[in-house]
């Protein structure tokens, strides 16, 4: 393949600073006298503008005699390097902080390197010809000998030094080298052939510990349950598949690439014990995995060819993250790695924040898609009361339209045959260019062209685009889910003493978080009785006289307490003041809890795996 003439290399040989030494080389020819050099704002899957230039410094530029070359910034994210017109190539130098741990961003210490590019280096935008950007690019890592490297980059090298050795890889395209994610260290990397496919696990820990062998074992066989399912929905990618996991003190996060995901989670999540985290492990693990087909392959049409430089909105991230989210649990029922008990026990807790949430009749799924970048990653402590996450009721949403499709088409299709059909016409390597990514019209047009989808076009249209709409109590009673509050259990009078359950739960609906040994009040719940009342940021002192310094203690203080005023003593700004309150009974929510369900739960949830 033709190459492009541009090097991209990080050294992660001195740890000690927590700084990358980067460098980026480019050929001649230069079609004008100045060169423009881009550092990318966002990174793809994450829709919000981080300007990881902020983490560049001892920036330098240099012809291939070594002499300096002029250079001047350009706006927040850009230089521009003058006098290149005749030289043969320029060499980009500078430092890189890398402490952020997260999923999309770059870290590095004496264990461990994990390499974001769009967080790593600057892209020629102006003064050579635009598509040496979409050839081969050559990427370099300088690293200790023991270490290794994780990458869905492909391998070409390695050149072994006294002092380290230079790992060399190619990336056949812009777009490949923006997701050519990396993560090196010295540790060992599990290997698993599953349907002929090559997958490897690297594990690190932040502190060092290490996973639970037994554990890792498990999540290696669910890993494995998992894959069979997604390839027998959607078919065999023929490309390696490589997981990178963090474990951590409590962190968590995940973020999906072409052929690998970097996920992170609290590392009880491999030690034994730890049921809901194991849980949600595997359930974090089925999503990133999904977004091979359902984000990296199947895209929004503007999406196609990504401009990092600025926000590309989209509508559809219901459709991206929410049925991701939902299939990608789904998955996990089918593929045994979860229980019905895993499945139930999660719903409940998604349940139990949809409830909890009034945006549902501000805003709507296109909405919440179309403003993520200035709400979902810059929420507030009032955003729960005015918007939506299009993770979670996109997740539920989805969930109602399967239960309607299932329905209609005698259980015969559902969301996941969806799904895979936009999937083969719609994706990224189908010959018609035409066909690659899909917008609304489409996903309404291969929803109604399913068995059972003909009519539910307007359905469609209600549950994206209208507020409020969403009907969990039809979407339940199809699939043969109980769906409703728990109930207070009478107690006849005179046949045994009172006990504690026998009093009412006192309710605010609000949120606390302890800080500064002050309890202060972090958010409103929906159908809060002190809205009116009590701001965000005040401090719970007392209540009735008796001090509080903790939730629980409101909680037990609340007990019997309901529908009569109690004296609420509280600080606002190191002012205090008292107010009268009357606390309600603490709302019965409808939830759900393990069951068989009906026939059409059923073809939802069966395997689709041939014995």
């Amino acid at each position: 393949m033709t190459e492009s003439g541009i090097t991209f290399t990080v050294d992660a040989t001195q740890p000690s600073h927590q700084r990358i030494k980067v460098e980026i080389q480019i050929k001649a020819p230069f079609l004008k006298p100045k060169l423009k050099l881009s550092f990318p704002r966002w990174v793809p899957g994450s829709y919000f503008l981080r300007e990881p230039i902020q983490h560049v410094t001892a920036l330098s530029v240099t012809n291939d005699s070594g002499d300096a070359l002029p250079f001047s910034r350009k706006d927040v994210d850009s230089i521009v390097i003058s006098n290149v017109q005749s030289i043969n190539h320029v060499t980009v130098k500078y430092e890189l902080l890398a402490v952020d741990l997260s999923v999309r961003s770059n870290h590095f210490d004496h264990t461990h390197l994990h390499m974001m590019p769009p967080f790593t280096w600057f892209l020629p935008t102006s003064g050579i010809e635009t598509e040496r950007m979409n050839l081969q690019h050559s990427i370099q890592f300088k690293l200790p000998k023991s270490w290794t490297v994780t990458t869905q980059l492909n391998p070409v090298g390695i050149k072994e030094n006294d002092d380290m050795n230079v790992h060399t890889y190619s990336a056949e395209n812009r777009d490949d080298l923006l997701d050519g994610i990396a993560e090196c260290n010295s540790n060992s990397v599990i290997e698993t052939i599953v349907d002929g496919r090559r997958h490897t696990l690297d594990i690190w820990d932040a502190g060092g510990k290490e996973p639970h062998p037994v554990m890792v074992e498990r999540f290696v066989h669910d890993m494995e349950s998992i894959i069979r399912e997604h390839h027998a929905l959607f078919g065999i990618i023929k490309e390696d598949y490589h997981t990178i996991l963090h474990l951590t003190d409590g962190a968590r996060g995940g973020l999906e690439h072409t052929n690998s995901q970097t996920s992170m989670v609290p590392r009880a999540s491999l030690q034994p014990g730890n049921v809901e985290e194991y849980r949600d492990l595997v359930s974090l693990f089925s999503h990133e995995y999904l977004h091979q087909w359902n984000v990296k392959r199947l895209r929004p049409k503007n999406f196609l060819d990504y401009d990092l430089q600025r926000e590309v909105n989209s509508d559809l991230l219901w459709w991206f993250e929410g049925t991701t989210s939902w299939l990608g649990d789904i998955i996990c029922l089918q593929s045994g790695a979860w229980s019905k008990e895993d499945y139930f026990a999660d719903l409940k807790r998604k349940l139990k924040r949809h409830h909890s949430r009034s945006g549902i009749n501000s805003q709507s799924l296109t909405e919440s898609s179309h403003e993520a970048w200035i709400h979902l990653y810059r929420s507030h402590a009032y955003s729960r009361e005015t918007q939506i996450s299009y993770y979670l009721e996109g997740e539920l949403s989805v969930f109602a339209l399967d239960a309607e499709l299932r329905k209609r088409s005698n259980g015969e299709s559902g969301v996941g045959d969806l799904m895979a059909k936009l999937f083969h016409k719609h994706n990224t390597d189908v010959e018609n260019t035409s066909d690659r990514g899909i917008q609304y019209k489409d996903i309404r047009k291969a929803l109604t062209s399913l068995s059972g989808g003909r009519r539910l076009g307007s359905f469609l249209d209600d549950l994206t685009t209208k507020k409020g709409v969403l009907d969990l109590e039809r979407a339940f009673s199809l699939f043969g889910i109980p769906y409703e509050a728990s109930k207070k259990k009478e107690r006849k009078e005179g046949t045994e003493k009172i006990s504690w359950n026998d009093f009412d739960q006192g309710w605010l609906g609000i949120n606390l978080r302890n800080q500064n040994n002050k309890l202060l009040i972090s958010s409103h719940l929906q159908g809060s009785p002190v809205r009116e009342h009590l701001q965000v940021g005040d401090e719970i002192i007392a209540l009735n006289g008796q001090r509080i310094t903790s939730s629980e203690q409101l909680k037990t203080a609340l007990k019997g307490n309901t529908e009569r005023e109690v004296a609420l003593l509280y600080s606002r700004r190191s002012v205090v003041k008292e107010v009268n309150v009357s606390p309600i009974i603490q709302p019965a929510y409808p939830t759900v809890s393990v069951c068989e369900g009906n026939r059409f739960w059923k073809a939802t949830t069966r395997t689709l795996q041939k014995s």
